[in-house]
């Protein structure tokens, strides 16, 4: 570590590529079936479990000679050394020189805020501010102006402070109070603010205001507009306190925009916008599924936490999960990684993996100022199952290209229809075995001719309809869909995240390239609002302007 900026040295790891490529060339034709073939307990030896959550990870084109190589890999890269860094305070997010304690948010025991310099109990005592609010609202105790019990709660925010909370909602709803709306908006597209408004009575409905600096564009027009819909209710100025609450660090312009120095919940820099769930950012979800739910969400984090950080690294399933995606991203090429969660209460799942991944490890310059000479984060993408299988399914099975797949499975129904879970656990499973085992043109033909199918036709169908297979995926089995669960499942995949970081030698932490586009937006902006004369540096974008004034 360099003492004058904590820029890590970054170790030559060409001698651990040079044995991870070995085992790459060795394994690149093999077929999955084979591997199975020779290792009658691989399944068995192939399967982790921690915080309630088993990864079953046999369905790969791995075996023991590549995980090693991969744990080597790891090892050298110093990711032991990095993940004590982060849960014990260094200023490991060096560009923006900031300690990364998002975990800190999650032990309640206070241990972890420590590293933060924080003084003791700061964390809870902000967090109880928050639980006060929720049960207040929850029980109506908290009115709006017209001392109506709040019937609705709107999220205003963008990135980090939108899709970690819509998306926790969405799978937590079963436990979400009834009798109260919970609607997100987060796209600068008025559609969206006017398609959360729609049916809501102002004089019930609560906004919370998520934005650290509290001077995000698209949040803030969000919220001045959710303003002045209140307003023009009749509620007048003075009814603006009992109808925004805000979660943000400028209690400067929280106050100019009307909102009481009580009803404004802090979060800390060491608390990056898409590891922010874990703080006041979840007033929404502390609101839905009340305190006791909430610290039981926290609780399942800090428990993946605790398996992370002290898991031998073979036992270790965020460090192995983080390793096969970089055994197929850097080694087999490939640029998208699907997930698919049989559970429609993990819908917004894959768009919430979309920002952690490719936001955190979506760069192209290491740590020390080099570029990086390995590919970094995939292209993330899915839809729940069954639904998927009814449109992409099909290129998984049967396109020219593969690419790898994580299959979410929440194995208990908790809702009003558990007869229908039984298929459901039947569909997610015969996908990853027909991905993996696929079925030969042969094998179509003798099927089809078995089954009164003239020869000469068969033969002539059986390319169209064989599978290739040998298609790989992980398995996720969360036992049940609970707050514990979800925070245990979304831990795995921040901790796999930063693992992977290190080995890429990259700031999981910062997003310049998202600082880029605002920049940029205020410029056109600009433009667009000023006289016909004026214009950008960018001749295309000057003929777009043009075109849109015409």
């Amino acid at each position: 570590m360099n003492p004058e900026n904590n820029v890590p040295e970054l170790p030559d790891l060409t001698a651990q590529w040079d044995a991870v490529e070995a085992e790459h060339r060795r394994l690149a034709n093999i077929r999955m079936a084979d591997l199975f073939a020779a290792d009658a307990k691989r399944a068995e030896t192939m399967t982790l479990v921690a915080a309630g959550i088993t990864l079953d990870f046999s369905k790969n084109i791995l075996d023991a000679g590549a995980l090693g190589a991969l744990h080597g890999l790891a090892k050298a890269a110093g990711v032991a050394a990095r993940r004590e860094a982060m849960f014990t305070g260094a200023i490991i997010n060096t560009t923006e020189v900031r300690k990364v304690l998002h975990v800190a948010l999650r032990d309640r025991s206070g241990v972890l805020e420590a590293g933060s310099g924080l003084p003791p109990g700061t964390m809870a005592a902000e967090r109880e501010r928050c639980y006060a609010f929720a049960r207040k609202v929850r029980a109506g105790e908290w009115t709006g102006h017209t001392g109506q019990r709040i019937r609705a709660v709107v999220n205003i925010g963008i990135g980090g402070s939108d899709l970690g909370p819509a998306m926790a909602y969405r799978a937590l709803r079963i436990f979400a109070i009834r009798g109260i709306a919970f609607r997100f908006v987060s796209n600068v597209d008025g559609t969206a603010l006017d398609e959360a408004l729609e049916g809501l009575d102002p004089a019930t409905t609560l906004f919370i205001v998520a934005s650290k600096t509290f001077t995000t564009d698209e949040t803030l027009t969000n919220a001045k507009s959710a303003r002045q819909w209140l307003l023009a209710s009749g509620a007048g100025e003075a009814g603006i306190p009992r109808h925004f609450a805000a979660v943000s660090t400028n209690a400067k312009e929280v106050a100019a925009f009307g909102i009481a120095p009580e009803n404004m919940f802090g979060f800390w820099d060491f608390v990056g916008g898409r590891y922010s769930l874990w703080s006041s950012i979840g007033l929404a979800n502390m609101i839905a599924i009340g305190p006791e739910h909430f610290d039981a969400f926290l609780d399942g984090a800090a428990e993946m936490d605790k398996h992370f950080r002290t898991a031998p690294a073979e036992r270790n399933l965020p460090i192995t999960l983080a390793l096969i995606g970089i055994w197929y991203r850097n080694l087999f090429n490939r640029a998208t990684q699907a997930v698919l969660p049989y559970s429609e209460a993990l819908s917004c799942f894959p768009a919430y993996l979309q920002q952690l991944e490719m936001e955190s490890n979506g760069k192209g310059i290491r740590l020390d100022g080099s570029p990086v000479t390995h590919a970094t984060a995939p292209v993330i993408w899915g839809e729940p199952g069954t639904n998927g299988q009814h449109a992409f399914h099909q290129l998984l099975h049967q396109g020219p290209e593969w690419m790898p797949i994580d299959f979410i499975l929440p194995v208990k129904h908790l809702g009003k229809f558990p007869d229908h879970q039984t298929k459901l656990i039947a569909n997610c499973l015969a996908q990853s075995s027909a991905l993996m085992l696929g079925k030969s043109a042969e094998v179509v033909e003798r099927e089809m001719i078995a089954a009164g199918v003239e020869p000469e036709e068969a033969r002539r169908l059986a390319p169209h309809r064989a599978f290739p297979g040998n298609r790989p995926s992980n398995t996720i089995l969360v036992d049940a869909l609970t707050p514990a669960r979800l925070g245990a499942l979304i831990a795995l995949y921040e901790h796999k995240v930063f693992v992977q970081s290190v080995v890429w030698g990259i700031n999981a932490f910062d997003q310049w390239g998202v600082e880029l586009g605002k920049v940029a937006a205020r410029g056109v902006e600009a433009v667009l609002r000023a006289n016909a004369g004026s214009s950008v540096s960018d001749p295309s974008t000057n003929r777009l302007i043009a075109n849109i004034r015409n």
